[in-house]
Protein backbone atom coordinates (compact mmCIF):
# COMPACT_ATOMS: atom_id res chain seq x y z
CA UNK A 1 0.00 0.00 0.00
CA UNK A 2 0.66 3.36 -0.21
CA UNK A 3 3.75 3.82 2.56
CA UNK A 4 2.45 5.83 5.15
CA UNK A 5 5.49 6.64 6.97
CA UNK A 6 6.85 8.64 3.81
CA UNK A 7 6.39 12.17 3.94
CA UNK A 8 2.60 13.38 1.80
CA UNK A 9 4.27 16.47 0.63
CA UNK A 10 7.49 14.49 -0.89
CA UNK A 11 4.94 11.18 -2.23
CA UNK A 12 3.06 14.44 -4.44
CA UNK A 13 6.04 16.00 -5.53
CA UNK A 14 7.10 12.43 -6.78
CA UNK A 15 3.78 11.74 -8.58
CA UNK A 16 3.73 15.02 -10.80
CA UNK A 17 4.96 14.53 -14.44
CA UNK A 18 6.91 16.96 -16.20
CA UNK A 19 4.49 18.90 -17.74
CA UNK A 20 2.06 19.78 -13.86
CA UNK A 21 5.83 20.67 -12.69
CA UNK A 22 5.62 23.03 -15.35
CA UNK A 23 2.32 24.32 -14.89
CA UNK A 24 3.63 25.00 -10.87
CA UNK A 25 6.28 26.94 -11.69
CA UNK A 26 3.83 28.65 -14.45
CA UNK A 27 1.20 28.76 -11.60
CA UNK A 28 3.83 30.50 -8.96
CA UNK A 29 5.09 32.63 -11.80
CA UNK A 30 1.88 34.11 -12.69
CA UNK A 31 0.80 34.97 -8.96
CA UNK A 32 3.64 37.39 -9.13
CA UNK A 33 5.39 35.32 -5.58
CA UNK A 34 9.14 36.15 -6.03
CA UNK A 35 11.11 33.12 -7.91
CA UNK A 36 12.86 32.92 -4.08
CA UNK A 37 10.04 32.06 -2.06
CA UNK A 38 10.92 30.08 0.07
CA UNK A 39 7.94 27.55 -0.78
CA UNK A 40 9.09 27.77 -4.15
CA UNK A 41 12.55 26.76 -3.05
CA UNK A 42 11.68 23.86 -1.01
CA UNK A 43 9.71 22.39 -4.05
CA UNK A 44 12.74 22.94 -6.20
CA UNK A 45 14.74 21.00 -3.43
CA UNK A 46 12.72 18.16 -2.88
CA UNK A 47 11.95 17.31 -6.39
CA UNK A 48 15.53 16.97 -6.60
CA UNK A 49 15.77 14.52 -3.67
CA UNK A 50 15.08 10.46 -4.42
CA UNK A 51 14.57 10.01 -0.58
CA UNK A 52 13.10 12.48 1.33
CA UNK A 53 15.51 13.97 3.90
CA UNK A 54 14.71 16.77 6.24
CA UNK A 55 18.37 17.63 7.25
CA UNK A 56 18.99 18.77 4.09
CA UNK A 57 15.65 21.08 3.96
CA UNK A 58 17.59 22.56 7.11
CA UNK A 59 20.80 22.96 6.51
CA UNK A 60 20.41 24.59 3.44
CA UNK A 61 18.70 27.15 4.99
CA UNK A 62 15.49 26.78 3.17
CA UNK A 63 13.48 26.85 6.45
CA UNK A 64 14.11 26.14 9.79
CA UNK A 65 13.14 23.19 11.57
CA UNK A 66 10.16 25.29 13.30
CA UNK A 67 8.92 26.78 10.51
CA UNK A 68 9.10 23.77 7.99
CA UNK A 69 5.91 22.01 8.96
CA UNK A 70 4.22 25.43 7.80
CA UNK A 71 5.82 25.43 5.04
CA UNK A 72 5.13 22.28 3.78
CA UNK A 73 1.51 22.51 4.34
CA UNK A 74 1.67 26.04 2.03
CA UNK A 75 3.32 24.36 -0.70
CA UNK A 76 0.81 21.06 -0.25
CA UNK A 77 -1.61 23.43 -0.80
CA UNK A 78 -0.10 25.21 -3.77
CA UNK A 79 0.36 22.15 -5.48
CA UNK A 80 -3.43 20.88 -5.49
CA UNK A 81 -4.70 24.24 -6.19
CA UNK A 82 -2.26 24.53 -9.28
CA UNK A 83 -3.70 20.45 -10.36
CA UNK A 84 -6.76 21.60 -10.26
CA UNK A 85 -6.62 23.94 -12.57
CA UNK A 86 -4.78 21.35 -14.96
CA UNK A 87 -7.26 20.31 -17.47
CA UNK A 88 -6.30 16.42 -17.19
CA UNK A 89 -7.57 17.01 -14.26
CA UNK A 90 -10.62 18.31 -14.43
CA UNK A 91 -13.88 16.31 -14.75
CA UNK A 92 -17.30 17.06 -14.54
CA UNK A 93 -17.95 16.76 -10.42
CA UNK A 94 -15.03 19.40 -10.45
CA UNK A 95 -16.87 21.63 -12.91
CA UNK A 96 -20.72 21.28 -11.45
CA UNK A 97 -18.43 22.30 -8.39
CA UNK A 98 -16.79 25.44 -10.24
CA UNK A 99 -20.33 26.42 -11.64
CA UNK A 100 -21.91 26.34 -8.05
CA UNK A 101 -19.26 28.25 -6.82
CA UNK A 102 -19.58 30.85 -9.26
CA UNK A 103 -23.16 30.90 -8.23
CA UNK A 104 -22.37 31.84 -4.59
CA UNK A 105 -19.96 34.26 -5.70
CA UNK A 106 -22.55 35.88 -8.24
CA UNK A 107 -25.46 36.03 -4.84
CA UNK A 108 -23.10 37.47 -2.62
CA UNK A 109 -22.73 40.48 -4.92
CA UNK A 110 -26.30 40.59 -4.61
CA UNK A 111 -26.76 39.60 -8.78
CA UNK A 112 -29.50 37.18 -8.24
CA UNK A 113 -31.09 36.59 -11.30
CA UNK A 114 -27.31 35.69 -12.75
CA UNK A 115 -26.58 33.41 -9.81
CA UNK A 116 -30.06 32.11 -10.78
CA UNK A 117 -29.42 31.11 -14.39
CA UNK A 118 -26.03 29.22 -13.64
CA UNK A 119 -27.77 27.06 -11.07
CA UNK A 120 -30.66 25.88 -13.00
CA UNK A 121 -28.77 24.86 -16.00
CA UNK A 122 -25.38 23.04 -13.41
CA UNK A 123 -28.73 21.89 -11.89
CA UNK A 124 -30.18 19.89 -14.89
CA UNK A 125 -26.22 19.07 -15.58
CA UNK A 126 -26.35 17.36 -12.23
CA UNK A 127 -29.60 15.50 -12.92
CA UNK A 128 -28.65 14.10 -16.13
CA UNK A 129 -25.51 12.65 -14.88
CA UNK A 130 -27.22 11.62 -11.47
CA UNK A 131 -25.39 13.99 -9.23
CA UNK A 132 -27.93 14.07 -6.92
CA UNK A 133 -25.75 15.56 -4.03
CA UNK A 134 -24.67 18.06 -6.14
CA UNK A 135 -28.45 18.73 -7.46
CA UNK A 136 -29.21 18.84 -4.06
CA UNK A 137 -26.96 21.50 -2.98
CA UNK A 138 -28.04 23.73 -5.80
CA UNK A 139 -31.57 23.16 -4.97
CA UNK A 140 -30.68 24.42 -1.17
CA UNK A 141 -28.69 28.09 -2.57
CA UNK A 142 -31.52 28.15 -5.15
CA UNK A 143 -34.27 27.98 -2.00
CA UNK A 144 -32.18 30.48 0.04
CA UNK A 145 -32.28 33.27 -3.14
CA UNK A 146 -35.75 32.58 -3.87
CA UNK A 147 -36.60 33.60 -0.03
CA UNK A 148 -34.79 36.46 -0.28
CA UNK A 149 -35.90 38.10 -3.63
CA UNK A 150 -38.56 37.23 -5.24
CA UNK A 151 -37.52 36.51 -9.26
CA UNK A 152 -41.38 35.68 -10.84
CA UNK A 153 -38.99 34.09 -13.31
CA UNK A 154 -41.11 30.78 -13.39
CA UNK A 155 -44.81 30.24 -12.21
CA UNK A 156 -45.18 28.40 -9.20
CA UNK A 157 -41.12 28.49 -8.85
CA UNK A 158 -41.84 27.49 -4.58
CA UNK A 159 -43.75 24.70 -5.65
CA UNK A 160 -41.11 23.30 -8.04
CA UNK A 161 -38.34 23.66 -6.10
CA UNK A 162 -40.54 21.64 -2.92
CA UNK A 163 -41.35 19.37 -5.58
CA UNK A 164 -37.18 18.73 -6.78
CA UNK A 165 -36.19 18.97 -3.39
CA UNK A 166 -38.10 16.21 -2.54
CA UNK A 167 -37.47 13.90 -4.95
CA UNK A 168 -34.14 14.26 -4.64
CA UNK A 169 -34.34 14.13 -1.11
CA UNK A 170 -36.06 10.39 -1.30
CA UNK A 171 -33.12 9.25 -3.40
CA UNK A 172 -30.55 10.49 -2.02
CA UNK A 173 -32.09 8.22 1.09
CA UNK A 174 -31.73 5.26 -1.21
CA UNK A 175 -28.16 6.13 -2.06
CA UNK A 176 -26.79 6.30 1.23
CA UNK A 177 -28.65 2.82 2.95
CA UNK A 178 -27.60 1.15 0.01
CA UNK A 179 -24.10 2.68 -0.11
CA UNK A 180 -23.84 2.14 3.55
CA UNK A 181 -24.91 -1.77 3.48
CA UNK A 182 -22.15 -1.84 0.39
CA UNK A 183 -19.70 -0.85 2.79
CA UNK A 184 -20.53 -2.82 5.61
CA UNK A 185 -20.06 -6.03 3.27
CA UNK A 186 -17.06 -4.95 2.02
CA UNK A 187 -15.64 -4.41 5.44
CA UNK A 188 -16.87 -7.59 6.54
CA UNK A 189 -15.50 -9.70 3.77
CA UNK A 190 -12.20 -7.54 4.40
CA UNK A 191 -11.94 -7.78 8.01
CA UNK A 192 -13.52 -11.11 8.38
CA UNK A 193 -13.18 -12.92 4.63
CA UNK A 194 -15.73 -15.13 3.63
CA UNK A 195 -18.52 -17.21 5.50
CA UNK A 196 -16.97 -20.05 7.32
CA UNK A 197 -20.48 -21.44 8.95
CA UNK A 198 -24.15 -21.01 9.46
CA UNK A 199 -23.75 -18.52 12.20
CA UNK A 200 -21.18 -16.20 10.00
CA UNK A 201 -24.13 -16.45 6.85
CA UNK A 202 -26.88 -15.57 9.63
CA UNK A 203 -24.67 -12.62 10.55
CA UNK A 204 -24.30 -11.65 6.75
CA UNK A 205 -28.07 -11.81 6.05
CA UNK A 206 -29.15 -9.94 9.31
CA UNK A 207 -27.10 -6.95 7.89
CA UNK A 208 -28.53 -7.46 4.54
CA UNK A 209 -31.82 -7.84 4.81
CA UNK A 210 -32.26 -4.77 7.12
CA UNK A 211 -31.38 -2.10 4.60
CA UNK A 212 -32.79 -4.31 1.86
CA UNK A 213 -36.25 -4.92 2.61
CA UNK A 214 -37.32 -1.58 2.11
CA UNK A 215 -35.60 -0.62 -1.18
CA UNK A 216 -38.29 -1.38 -4.15
CA UNK A 217 -35.52 -1.69 -7.12
CA UNK A 218 -38.45 -0.40 -9.97
CA UNK A 219 -37.80 3.20 -7.99
CA UNK A 220 -34.11 3.38 -8.15
CA UNK A 221 -31.96 5.40 -10.66
CA UNK A 222 -28.97 4.70 -12.19
CA UNK A 223 -26.81 5.41 -9.17
CA UNK A 224 -29.24 3.71 -6.65
CA UNK A 225 -29.06 1.00 -9.17
CA UNK A 226 -25.07 0.96 -8.74
CA UNK A 227 -24.87 0.82 -4.89
CA UNK A 228 -27.88 -1.81 -5.56
CA UNK A 229 -25.85 -4.32 -7.43
CA UNK A 230 -22.65 -4.09 -5.65
CA UNK A 231 -24.64 -4.99 -1.98
CA UNK A 232 -25.75 -8.28 -4.03
CA UNK A 233 -22.22 -8.39 -5.47
CA UNK A 234 -20.47 -8.61 -1.88
CA UNK A 235 -22.81 -10.69 0.12
CA UNK A 236 -22.65 -13.71 -2.53
CA UNK A 237 -18.94 -12.96 -2.59
CA UNK A 238 -19.01 -14.01 1.17
CA UNK A 239 -21.26 -16.39 0.56
CA UNK A 240 -19.33 -17.95 -2.14
CA UNK A 241 -22.23 -18.32 -3.96
CA UNK A 242 -20.75 -17.50 -7.40
CA UNK A 243 -23.82 -18.31 -9.33
CA UNK A 244 -24.98 -15.41 -8.07
CA UNK A 245 -22.44 -13.00 -7.72
CA UNK A 246 -21.97 -13.42 -11.62
CA UNK A 247 -25.32 -12.59 -12.36
CA UNK A 248 -24.98 -9.18 -10.18
CA UNK A 249 -21.47 -8.36 -11.57
CA UNK A 250 -23.26 -8.79 -14.93
CA UNK A 251 -25.80 -6.08 -14.24
CA UNK A 252 -23.44 -4.17 -12.84
CA UNK A 253 -21.57 -3.79 -16.00
CA UNK A 254 -24.37 -3.78 -18.38
CA UNK A 255 -26.62 -1.17 -16.08
CA UNK A 256 -22.81 0.89 -17.29
CA UNK A 257 -23.21 -0.19 -21.43
CA UNK A 258 -27.04 0.72 -21.16
CA UNK A 259 -25.65 3.87 -19.65
CA UNK A 260 -22.80 4.45 -21.31
CA UNK A 261 -22.00 8.22 -20.71
CA UNK A 262 -21.49 6.68 -17.24
CA UNK A 263 -18.84 4.76 -18.01
CA UNK A 264 -16.58 8.28 -18.21
CA UNK A 265 -18.70 9.82 -15.93
CA UNK A 266 -18.04 6.85 -13.38
CA UNK A 267 -14.86 5.08 -14.50
CA UNK A 268 -13.76 4.13 -10.99
CA UNK A 269 -16.66 1.90 -11.23
CA UNK A 270 -17.22 0.56 -14.19
CA UNK A 271 -13.63 -0.52 -14.17
CA UNK A 272 -14.55 -2.13 -10.24
CA UNK A 273 -17.51 -4.00 -11.88
CA UNK A 274 -15.79 -5.52 -14.63
CA UNK A 275 -12.84 -6.43 -12.48
CA UNK A 276 -15.29 -8.68 -10.09
CA UNK A 277 -16.87 -10.23 -13.57
CA UNK A 278 -13.65 -11.25 -14.95
CA UNK A 279 -12.67 -12.68 -11.60
CA UNK A 280 -15.86 -15.07 -11.07
CA UNK A 281 -15.59 -15.57 -15.02
CA UNK A 282 -11.94 -16.72 -14.04
CA UNK A 283 -13.88 -18.75 -11.20
CA UNK A 284 -15.95 -20.71 -13.75
CA UNK A 285 -13.19 -21.74 -15.79
CA UNK A 286 -15.11 -20.52 -19.02
CA UNK A 287 -12.81 -19.10 -21.24
CA UNK A 288 -14.49 -17.73 -24.43
CA UNK A 289 -16.75 -15.91 -22.29
CA UNK A 290 -13.69 -14.19 -20.21
CA UNK A 291 -11.78 -13.61 -22.97
CA UNK A 292 -14.90 -12.15 -24.79
CA UNK A 293 -15.49 -9.61 -21.67
CA UNK A 294 -11.60 -8.75 -21.55
CA UNK A 295 -11.50 -8.07 -25.02
CA UNK A 296 -14.56 -5.40 -23.88
CA UNK A 297 -13.02 -4.29 -21.06
CA UNK A 298 -9.76 -3.27 -22.67
CA UNK A 299 -11.37 -1.33 -26.00
CA UNK A 300 -13.41 0.72 -23.55
CA UNK A 301 -10.30 1.60 -20.71
CA UNK A 302 -8.19 1.96 -23.88
CA UNK A 303 -10.54 4.34 -26.09
CA UNK A 304 -10.14 8.37 -26.28
CA UNK A 305 -13.11 9.18 -24.47
CA UNK A 306 -11.95 7.01 -21.13
CA UNK A 307 -10.98 9.60 -18.54
CA UNK A 308 -7.23 8.80 -17.87
CA UNK A 309 -5.49 9.44 -14.49
CA UNK A 310 -3.32 8.10 -12.32
CA UNK A 311 -5.81 6.43 -9.87
CA UNK A 312 -7.68 4.72 -12.81
CA UNK A 313 -4.38 3.69 -14.54
CA UNK A 314 -3.38 1.91 -11.61
CA UNK A 315 -6.84 0.00 -11.24
CA UNK A 316 -6.67 -0.92 -15.27
CA UNK A 317 -3.23 -2.30 -14.59
CA UNK A 318 -4.40 -4.57 -11.56
CA UNK A 319 -8.07 -5.46 -13.36
CA UNK A 320 -5.24 -5.99 -16.71
CA UNK A 321 -2.55 -8.12 -15.17
CA UNK A 322 -5.01 -10.27 -13.02
CA UNK A 323 -7.42 -11.39 -15.83
CA UNK A 324 -4.18 -11.85 -18.49
CA UNK A 325 -2.48 -14.02 -15.42
CA UNK A 326 -5.91 -15.81 -14.94
CA UNK A 327 -6.49 -16.50 -18.30
CA UNK A 328 -2.52 -18.27 -18.42
CA UNK A 329 -3.54 -20.08 -15.32
CA UNK A 330 -7.14 -21.85 -17.16
CA UNK A 331 -5.42 -22.76 -20.65
CA UNK A 332 -2.29 -24.11 -18.22
CA UNK A 333 -0.09 -22.04 -19.92
CA UNK A 334 2.67 -21.33 -16.94
CA UNK A 335 5.56 -21.04 -19.32
CA UNK A 336 4.26 -18.29 -21.54
CA UNK A 337 2.52 -16.88 -18.34
CA UNK A 338 6.02 -16.32 -16.43
CA UNK A 339 7.30 -14.38 -19.66
CA UNK A 340 4.68 -11.72 -17.99
CA UNK A 341 6.60 -11.43 -14.55
CA UNK A 342 9.15 -8.70 -15.41
CA UNK A 343 7.11 -6.41 -17.24
CA UNK A 344 4.67 -6.87 -14.45
CA UNK A 345 6.68 -5.96 -11.36
CA UNK A 346 8.21 -2.78 -13.48
CA UNK A 347 4.85 -1.70 -13.47
CA UNK A 348 4.17 -2.46 -9.56
CA UNK A 349 7.08 -0.53 -8.60
CA UNK A 350 6.12 2.51 -10.62
CA UNK A 351 2.55 2.45 -8.88
CA UNK A 352 4.22 1.19 -5.63
CA UNK A 353 2.20 4.52 -3.68
CA UNK A 354 -0.84 3.98 -5.31
CA UNK A 355 -1.55 0.10 -4.63
CA UNK A 356 -2.35 -1.33 -1.57
CA UNK A 357 -0.63 -3.97 0.10
CA UNK A 358 -2.93 -6.55 -0.81
CA UNK A 359 -3.26 -6.13 -3.81
CA UNK A 360 0.26 -6.40 -4.61
CA UNK A 361 0.56 -9.35 -2.90
CA UNK A 362 -2.67 -11.57 -4.97
CA UNK A 363 -0.25 -10.50 -7.82
CA UNK A 364 3.17 -12.01 -5.98
CA UNK A 365 0.60 -15.15 -5.23
CA UNK A 366 -0.28 -15.34 -8.89
CA UNK A 367 3.41 -15.25 -9.98
CA UNK A 368 4.71 -17.84 -7.63
CA UNK A 369 2.06 -20.48 -8.66
CA UNK A 370 2.69 -19.18 -12.16
CA UNK A 371 6.34 -20.24 -11.55
CA UNK A 372 5.52 -23.30 -9.42
CA UNK A 373 3.37 -24.74 -12.88
CA UNK A 374 6.48 -23.75 -14.84
CA UNK A 375 8.53 -26.00 -12.41
CA UNK A 376 10.37 -23.35 -11.33
CA UNK A 377 10.35 -24.26 -7.93
CA UNK A 378 13.25 -21.64 -6.57
CA UNK A 379 12.06 -19.11 -7.97
CA UNK A 380 8.24 -19.77 -6.62
CA UNK A 381 9.18 -20.07 -3.26
CA UNK A 382 11.35 -16.33 -3.60
CA UNK A 383 8.13 -14.84 -4.49
CA UNK A 384 6.15 -16.42 -1.92
CA UNK A 385 8.22 -15.31 0.72
CA UNK A 386 7.68 -11.63 -0.55
CA UNK A 387 3.86 -12.30 0.82
CA UNK A 388 4.96 -14.19 4.20
CA UNK A 389 7.27 -11.61 4.63
CA UNK A 390 5.15 -8.37 4.18
CA UNK A 391 4.65 -6.26 7.03
CA UNK A 392 1.03 -5.10 5.22
CA UNK A 393 -2.04 -5.77 6.49
CA UNK A 394 -2.50 -9.34 4.60
CA UNK A 395 -5.44 -11.78 4.56
CA UNK A 396 -5.04 -14.85 6.77
CA UNK A 397 -6.06 -16.97 3.97
CA UNK A 398 -4.02 -16.18 1.44
CA UNK A 399 -1.38 -15.97 4.06
CA UNK A 400 -2.45 -19.60 4.73
CA UNK A 401 -2.57 -20.61 1.22
CA UNK A 402 0.93 -18.74 0.54
CA UNK A 403 2.45 -21.45 2.83
CA UNK A 404 1.07 -24.25 1.41
CA UNK A 405 2.15 -23.38 -2.18
CA UNK A 406 5.51 -23.09 -0.98
CA UNK A 407 4.97 -26.77 1.10
CA UNK A 408 4.24 -27.87 -2.53
CA UNK A 409 7.05 -25.92 -3.79
CA UNK A 410 9.41 -27.66 -1.14
CA UNK A 411 8.14 -31.42 -1.88
CA UNK A 412 8.60 -31.05 -5.89
CA UNK A 413 11.92 -29.93 -5.36
CA UNK A 414 13.02 -32.03 -2.78
CA UNK A 415 14.52 -29.30 -1.05
CA UNK A 416 13.79 -29.98 2.24
CA UNK A 417 16.52 -28.05 4.28
CA UNK A 418 13.94 -26.53 6.70
CA UNK A 419 10.88 -28.49 5.72
CA UNK A 420 10.26 -29.46 9.29
CA UNK A 421 10.52 -26.28 10.92
CA UNK A 422 8.37 -24.70 7.85
CA UNK A 423 5.86 -26.86 9.02
CA UNK A 424 5.90 -26.11 12.40
CA UNK A 425 5.86 -22.05 11.34
CA UNK A 426 2.55 -23.22 9.44
CA UNK A 427 1.05 -24.93 12.16
CA UNK A 428 1.92 -22.12 14.50
CA UNK A 429 0.18 -19.64 12.05
CA UNK A 430 -2.76 -22.17 11.75
CA UNK A 431 -3.53 -22.26 15.41
CA UNK A 432 -3.39 -18.22 15.47
CA UNK A 433 -5.79 -17.63 12.67
CA UNK A 434 -9.23 -15.88 14.01
CA UNK A 435 -10.98 -19.39 12.29
CA UNK A 436 -8.89 -22.18 11.80
CA UNK A 437 -11.00 -24.82 9.85
CA UNK A 438 -10.49 -28.64 9.90
CA UNK A 439 -9.42 -27.88 6.18
CA UNK A 440 -6.29 -26.15 7.43
CA UNK A 441 -5.06 -28.61 9.62
CA UNK A 442 -5.79 -31.28 7.74
CA UNK A 443 -3.87 -29.75 5.24
CA UNK A 444 -0.73 -29.29 7.57
CA UNK A 445 -1.20 -33.05 8.85
CA UNK A 446 -0.88 -34.39 5.20
CA UNK A 447 2.90 -32.53 4.25
CA UNK A 448 3.94 -33.23 7.72
CA UNK A 449 3.22 -37.19 7.18
CA UNK A 450 4.39 -37.11 3.49
CA UNK A 451 8.17 -36.06 4.13
CA UNK A 452 8.59 -38.99 6.01
CA UNK A 453 7.24 -41.58 4.23
CA UNK A 454 9.08 -43.72 1.97
CA UNK A 455 8.44 -43.66 -1.45
CA UNK A 456 6.60 -46.46 -2.16
CA UNK A 457 3.58 -45.12 0.97
CA UNK A 458 3.20 -41.53 -0.54
CA UNK A 459 1.54 -42.94 -3.41
CA UNK A 460 -0.78 -44.07 -0.84
CA UNK A 461 -0.69 -40.77 1.36
CA UNK A 462 -1.87 -38.84 -2.17
CA UNK A 463 -4.79 -41.26 -2.83
CA UNK A 464 -6.08 -40.61 1.13
CA UNK A 465 -5.71 -37.23 0.81
CA UNK A 466 -7.60 -36.47 -2.46
CA UNK A 467 -10.46 -38.28 -1.27
CA UNK A 468 -10.63 -35.57 1.79
CA UNK A 469 -10.44 -32.62 -0.87
CA UNK A 470 -13.22 -34.17 -2.54
CA UNK A 471 -15.21 -33.93 0.48
CA UNK A 472 -14.05 -30.52 1.10
CA UNK A 473 -14.85 -29.39 -2.56
CA UNK A 474 -18.98 -30.56 -1.70
CA UNK A 475 -18.83 -28.15 1.57
CA UNK A 476 -19.95 -24.86 0.41
CA UNK A 477 -17.74 -23.27 3.27
CA UNK A 478 -14.63 -24.47 2.16
CA UNK A 479 -15.12 -24.14 -1.72
CA UNK A 480 -12.99 -20.94 -1.94
CA UNK A 481 -10.27 -22.57 0.22
CA UNK A 482 -9.75 -24.43 -2.66
CA UNK A 483 -9.42 -21.97 -5.17
CA UNK A 484 -6.55 -19.58 -3.74
CA UNK A 485 -3.91 -22.53 -5.06
CA UNK A 486 -5.11 -25.27 -7.11
CA UNK A 487 -3.83 -27.99 -4.47
CA UNK A 488 -6.85 -30.38 -5.52
CA UNK A 489 -5.35 -30.28 -8.89
CA UNK A 490 -1.53 -30.94 -7.85
CA UNK A 491 -2.89 -33.93 -5.76
CA UNK A 492 -5.05 -35.46 -8.42
CA UNK A 493 -1.66 -35.37 -10.72
CA UNK A 494 0.17 -37.07 -8.38
CA UNK A 495 -2.99 -39.98 -8.21
CA UNK A 496 -3.25 -39.98 -12.06
CA UNK A 497 0.47 -39.91 -12.59
CA UNK A 498 0.22 -37.30 -14.78
CA UNK A 499 1.50 -33.44 -15.36
CA UNK A 500 -0.76 -31.08 -13.32
CA UNK A 501 -0.87 -29.22 -16.44
CA UNK A 502 -3.45 -31.76 -18.14
CA UNK A 503 -6.06 -31.59 -14.99
CA UNK A 504 -6.03 -27.79 -15.23
CA UNK A 505 -6.86 -28.37 -19.03
CA UNK A 506 -9.60 -31.16 -18.09
CA UNK A 507 -11.33 -27.94 -16.14
CA UNK A 508 -11.41 -25.64 -18.90
CA UNK A 509 -14.57 -24.94 -20.46
CA UNK A 510 -15.33 -24.00 -23.97
CA UNK A 511 -18.24 -22.82 -25.64
CA UNK A 512 -18.51 -23.11 -29.28
CA UNK A 513 -21.11 -22.06 -31.49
Amino acid sequence: MAELQKDFLFILIKSLTTSEKRQFKLFVNRLGINVDAKFLLLFSEMDKMKEYDENIVIEKKISTKQQLSNLKAHLYKQILVSLRMNPSHQNYRIQLREQLDFANILYQKGLYKQALKILDKTKQTALELDEKSIASEIIDLEKVIESQFITRSIEGRADELIRQSKAISKQNQYTTDLSNLSLKLYSEMLTHGYVKNDEDRQKILEIFNTQIRNIKPVKLNFTEKLWYYKAHVWKNQLFQDYKYTLKYAYLWVDLFHQNPEMIFSHPVWYIKGNTYLLKILFLYGNIDVLEKHFKNFNDTVSSQNFAQNENLQSLIFLTYSNTLMNIHFIKGEFFTGTKLIPEIELKMEKLRDKIDEHHFMILYLKMAAMLFGSKKYRESIHYSMKIIESKGNVQEDLLFHTRILILMSKHESGNDEDYDEFIKATLKFALKMKKPEAFHFESIDFFKNLNNLVLSKRQEAFEAFDQKLELFSKNEYYRRSLLYIDIHGWVKSKVQHVDVIEIIKQKVKYKRK
